[in-house]
Protein backbone atom coordinates (compact mmCIF):
# COMPACT_ATOMS: atom_id res chain seq x y z
CA UNK A 1 0.00 0.00 0.00
CA UNK A 2 1.81 3.14 -1.17
CA UNK A 3 1.91 5.66 2.09
CA UNK A 4 -0.22 8.45 2.40
CA UNK A 5 -0.91 12.18 3.96
CA UNK A 6 -2.43 12.87 7.03
CA UNK A 7 -3.20 16.22 8.60
CA UNK A 8 -2.50 16.39 12.04
CA UNK A 9 -4.38 19.43 14.11
CA UNK A 10 -2.45 20.62 17.46
CA UNK A 11 -4.14 21.55 20.33
CA UNK A 12 -6.78 24.15 18.67
CA UNK A 13 -8.70 24.24 22.20
CA UNK A 14 -10.24 27.32 24.22
CA UNK A 15 -7.40 27.83 26.58
CA UNK A 16 -4.91 28.98 23.58
CA UNK A 17 -7.18 31.21 22.16
CA UNK A 18 -8.93 34.26 22.50
CA UNK A 19 -10.17 34.95 26.62
CA UNK A 20 -8.15 31.54 27.62
CA UNK A 21 -6.38 30.76 30.27
CA UNK A 22 -2.96 30.35 27.92
CA UNK A 23 -4.25 32.38 25.43
CA UNK A 24 -1.55 32.50 22.63
CA UNK A 25 -2.02 35.82 20.56
CA UNK A 26 -4.01 35.95 17.73
CA UNK A 27 -4.30 31.87 18.08
CA UNK A 28 -8.27 32.15 16.56
CA UNK A 29 -6.23 33.08 13.17
CA UNK A 30 -5.68 29.06 12.74
CA UNK A 31 -9.24 28.31 12.92
CA UNK A 32 -10.41 28.73 8.93
CA UNK A 33 -7.07 28.18 7.65
CA UNK A 34 -7.52 24.82 9.44
CA UNK A 35 -10.91 24.61 8.24
CA UNK A 36 -9.59 24.81 4.51
CA UNK A 37 -7.17 21.93 5.50
CA UNK A 38 -9.50 19.33 7.19
CA UNK A 39 -11.80 20.09 4.46
CA UNK A 40 -9.37 19.20 1.95
CA UNK A 41 -8.33 16.07 3.41
CA UNK A 42 -11.64 14.94 4.17
CA UNK A 43 -12.48 15.45 0.46
CA UNK A 44 -9.64 12.94 -0.04
CA UNK A 45 -10.90 10.44 2.58
CA UNK A 46 -7.06 10.97 4.33
CA UNK A 47 -6.58 10.82 8.25
CA UNK A 48 -7.14 13.33 10.02
CA UNK A 49 -5.90 13.76 14.06
CA UNK A 50 -6.80 16.45 16.32
CA UNK A 51 -4.55 16.91 19.41
CA UNK A 52 -5.86 18.42 22.65
CA UNK A 53 -3.92 18.94 26.14
CA UNK A 54 -6.03 16.97 28.48
CA UNK A 55 -4.48 17.78 31.37
CA UNK A 56 -6.08 16.37 34.97
CA UNK A 57 -6.79 18.81 38.09
CA UNK A 58 -3.10 18.40 39.87
CA UNK A 59 -0.02 17.78 36.95
CA UNK A 60 3.51 18.80 37.53
CA UNK A 61 2.43 20.96 34.24
CA UNK A 62 1.13 23.77 36.16
CA UNK A 63 2.81 26.14 37.86
CA UNK A 64 0.98 25.29 40.99
CA UNK A 65 2.57 21.61 41.52
CA UNK A 66 6.14 22.39 40.22
CA UNK A 67 5.46 23.21 36.64
CA UNK A 68 6.04 26.31 34.50
CA UNK A 69 2.26 27.05 33.23
CA UNK A 70 -0.86 28.54 34.62
CA UNK A 71 -3.97 25.96 35.04
CA UNK A 72 -5.18 25.23 31.38
CA UNK A 73 -6.99 22.62 29.32
CA UNK A 74 -8.21 20.41 32.22
CA UNK A 75 -9.96 17.81 31.74
CA UNK A 76 -13.73 17.80 31.49
CA UNK A 77 -13.49 22.02 31.07
CA UNK A 78 -14.50 24.28 28.57
CA UNK A 79 -11.14 25.86 28.38
CA UNK A 80 -10.06 22.13 27.02
CA UNK A 81 -12.80 22.23 24.47
CA UNK A 82 -11.69 22.55 21.06
CA UNK A 83 -12.31 26.17 19.28
CA UNK A 84 -15.93 26.26 18.46
CA UNK A 85 -15.42 27.47 15.28
CA UNK A 86 -13.12 24.46 14.25
CA UNK A 87 -14.68 22.29 12.10
CA UNK A 88 -13.93 18.91 13.56
CA UNK A 89 -16.12 16.03 11.58
CA UNK A 90 -16.87 12.51 12.92
CA UNK A 91 -14.16 10.89 11.11
CA UNK A 92 -11.33 13.03 13.03
CA UNK A 93 -9.62 10.77 15.53
CA UNK A 94 -9.21 13.00 18.80
CA UNK A 95 -5.77 12.46 20.58
CA UNK A 96 -5.39 13.39 24.52
CA UNK A 97 -2.20 14.04 25.43
CA UNK A 98 -0.79 15.58 29.46
CA UNK A 99 -2.99 12.84 31.05
CA UNK A 100 -0.39 12.02 33.78
CA UNK A 101 -0.32 13.85 36.42
CA UNK A 102 3.37 13.45 36.89
CA UNK A 103 4.89 14.04 33.36
CA UNK A 104 4.89 16.47 30.79
CA UNK A 105 3.16 15.75 27.28
CA UNK A 106 3.70 18.17 24.36
CA UNK A 107 3.10 15.18 21.44
CA UNK A 108 0.24 13.24 19.93
CA UNK A 109 1.15 9.78 18.76
CA UNK A 110 1.65 9.52 14.97
CA UNK A 111 0.08 5.61 13.98
CA UNK A 112 1.54 4.10 11.26
CA UNK A 113 -1.35 1.59 10.80
CA UNK A 114 -2.97 4.52 8.98
CA UNK A 115 -0.47 4.37 6.03
CA UNK A 116 1.25 7.46 6.51
CA UNK A 117 4.12 8.58 5.44
CA UNK A 118 3.51 12.27 5.18
CA UNK A 119 2.13 14.66 7.88
CA UNK A 120 0.78 18.53 7.36
CA UNK A 121 1.07 19.74 11.30
CA UNK A 122 -1.02 23.22 12.18
CA UNK A 123 -2.09 24.68 15.92
CA UNK A 124 -0.89 26.21 18.45
CA UNK A 125 1.50 26.63 19.84
CA UNK A 126 4.34 26.69 17.49
CA UNK A 127 7.43 26.94 19.64
CA UNK A 128 5.90 24.17 21.96
CA UNK A 129 3.05 21.44 20.79
CA UNK A 130 3.57 22.17 17.66
CA UNK A 131 7.36 22.05 17.06
CA UNK A 132 7.09 18.75 19.85
CA UNK A 133 4.74 17.36 16.95
CA UNK A 134 7.10 18.13 13.57
CA UNK A 135 10.09 16.85 15.69
CA UNK A 136 8.78 13.75 16.76
CA UNK A 137 7.05 13.32 13.49
CA UNK A 138 10.67 13.49 12.04
CA UNK A 139 12.29 11.59 14.38
CA UNK A 140 9.87 8.37 13.73
CA UNK A 141 10.52 9.03 9.81
CA UNK A 142 7.59 11.08 8.68
CA UNK A 143 8.14 13.45 6.23
CA UNK A 144 6.56 16.54 8.08
CA UNK A 145 4.94 19.67 6.06
CA UNK A 146 4.30 22.31 8.83
CA UNK A 147 1.35 24.65 7.67
CA UNK A 148 2.85 28.29 7.97
CA UNK A 149 -0.58 30.43 8.01
CA UNK A 150 -2.04 27.72 10.48
CA UNK A 151 0.46 28.05 13.73
CA UNK A 152 1.13 30.70 16.28
CA UNK A 153 3.16 30.60 19.06
CA UNK A 154 3.04 31.49 22.80
CA UNK A 155 6.42 33.51 22.50
CA UNK A 156 7.77 33.42 26.39
CA UNK A 157 10.62 34.95 25.19
CA UNK A 158 11.21 37.10 21.44
CA UNK A 159 11.76 35.28 18.97
CA UNK A 160 10.56 32.37 20.23
CA UNK A 161 8.23 31.29 17.90
CA UNK A 162 10.98 32.29 14.85
CA UNK A 163 13.60 29.89 16.62
CA UNK A 164 11.10 26.93 16.55
CA UNK A 165 10.47 27.81 13.13
CA UNK A 166 14.27 27.54 12.20
CA UNK A 167 15.01 24.42 14.39
CA UNK A 168 12.15 22.89 12.68
CA UNK A 169 13.41 23.42 9.17
CA UNK A 170 16.65 22.69 9.94
CA UNK A 171 15.69 19.72 11.58
CA UNK A 172 13.69 18.82 7.72
CA UNK A 173 10.70 20.21 7.87
CA UNK A 174 8.95 21.91 4.86
CA UNK A 175 7.09 25.00 5.74
CA UNK A 176 4.44 25.78 3.69
CA UNK A 177 3.15 29.06 2.44
CA UNK A 178 -0.42 28.56 1.34
CA UNK A 179 -3.14 25.99 0.38
CA UNK A 180 -3.60 26.92 -3.28
CA UNK A 181 -1.51 24.52 -4.82
CA UNK A 182 -1.27 21.91 -2.31
CA UNK A 183 -1.86 18.41 -3.46
CA UNK A 184 -2.06 15.44 -1.27
CA UNK A 185 -1.77 12.01 -1.89
CA UNK A 186 -3.53 8.85 -0.18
Amino acid sequence: MPGKDALIIVDVQNDFCLGGALAVRNGDEVVPVLNRYIEKFLDARLPIFATRDWHPAKTIHFKAYGGMWPVHCVQGTHGAEFHADLKLAKEIVIISTGMAPSEDGYSGDLLRQHGVERIFVGGLATDYCVKQTVLDGLSQGFKVMVIGDAVRGVDLNPNDTVQALKEMSEAGAVMLAGIENLHVTG
